[in-house]
């Protein structure tokens, strides 16, 4: 049966035989009476993850592999390049994907060239000349959006693979695959388990010698999802539909709301003209997400002011959950080229009005 993807997330991966359970049940083993063709969950998994793998991988129609977090998926991808391998990065990828290049640089394993994500003919000409394409989009922390049906469907050199950082768009918004990129990665910790309360990771392929490739390394990392997270994400999915549907239209209108706050000196947040990348992302996108960023005018101290004085934003780390949070980047080591003024905001399920009551408090009452 074809179904939406919203109809998806809520039946998929479940068992219709008679007396199982209506929801997927957390299996804890981590090893299985022989003979069996399931010895070791570290190989081969669970009927937990494999009905998680099942839920995420139809809505990409790819494969899937789920791995015990994010930085776990994304390292499997990185780390298939041979030394002496070009690969292209955005300007400030995720701090923890820096982490990964800054080691291979050092380590004279790789060279990285770091692009302007809104510049798609460098990401154009680049690829004819490295071996991986890392993409992030929307990028973090400025929302930046890349062109990816256009970059994706550019000629290559051979043996280039296209891999994209899909976590702040969710499937729900965006399929690379569709555009011609080889692997997309998700840190479902974000928000496709959405409730703040797990790590986990995936990684998505549609050609099946990069998903053997991707589950030998995943095996040989240990980085398999354990029964828990992999139970909580599968709960947390099927309400992913639902979630990023309330929390985007809370973002627009408060994006919209802050671009006239006198306070505020700039939004960046696809749905807005305002947006550098704005026509790019409505050109694709079938939804603007629900990160954004906005600078305070004043300094670094009133942004954060800004995150301490909220009451009902938390004032933490991550995103993606049902409820709003807010930082500031340029806090957190490694992200010094971040503006001192930008926080950012990941907006949640709350009613739109108590958020904004929330901000105009905040920002009332900081220092400028």
């Amino acid at each position: 049966m074809t179904q939406s993807p919203e109809t998806w997330l809520i039946s998929a991966g479940r068992s219709r035989a008679p007396g199982d359970p209506l929801n997927v049940p957390p299996v804890f083993a981590s090893n299985f009476n022989l003979p069996t063709d399931r010895l070791y969950s570290r190989t081969d998994g669970t009927e937990t993850t494999d009905a998680l793998e099942l839920l995420i991988g139809g809505l990409e129609d790819a494969r899937a592999l789920a791995f015990g977090s994010g930085m776990a998926a994304a390292a499997v991808v990185l780390h298939r390049l041979p030394v002496g391998a070009h690969l292209a990065v955005p300007e400030d990828p995720y701090h923890g994907v820096a982490g990964i290049l800054e080691e291979g640089e050092a380590q004279g394993r790789w060279t990285v060239h770091r692009l302007d994500q809104a510049d798609t003919q460098a990401w154009i000409d680049a690829a004819l000349n490295v071996d991986l394409l890392w993409l992030e989009s929307p990028e973090n922390p400025l929302i930046t959006v890349a062109d990816l049906p256009t970059i994706c469907a550019a000629p290559r050199k051979a043996g280039c693979l296209v891999a994209v950082d899909s976590t702040f768009a969710t499937p729900l918004n965006q399929r690379p695959l569709d555009y011609g990129a080889d692997v997309v990665m998700h840190s479902s910790t974000k928000f496709i388990g959405g409730h703040s309360d797990l790590l986990s990771g995936v990684v998505l392929t549609r050609n099946d010698e990069l998903y053997e490739e991707f589950a030998h390394r995943r095996l040989l990392y240990g980085a398999s999802i354990g029964g828990m997270e992999a139970f909580l994400t599968i709960r947390g999915a099927r309400t992913m539909a639902l979630r990023v549907e309330r929390a985007q239209a809370n973002a627009l209108e408060l994006a919209q709301r802050l671009e006239s706050h006198p306070a505020i000196s700039r939004v960046l947040y696809p749905g807005l003209p305002s947006h550098p990348t704005h026509q790019v992302a409505k050109s694709f996108m079938t939804g603007f997400g629900a990160m954004m960023s906005f600078e305070v005018a004043g300094s670094g101290d009133r942004a954060t002011d800004v995150c301490n004085r909220a009451e009902l934003i938390f004032h933490a780390t991550s995103l993606g959950g049902i409820e709003s949070t807010m930082e500031r980047r340029a806090s957190i080591p490694g992200q010094e080229r971040i503006p001192p003024t930008l926080i950012r905001f990941s907006v949640g399920c709350e009613n739109v009005d108590d958020i904004w009551a929330d901000l105009q408090q905040a920002l009332a009452g900081s220092a400028s």
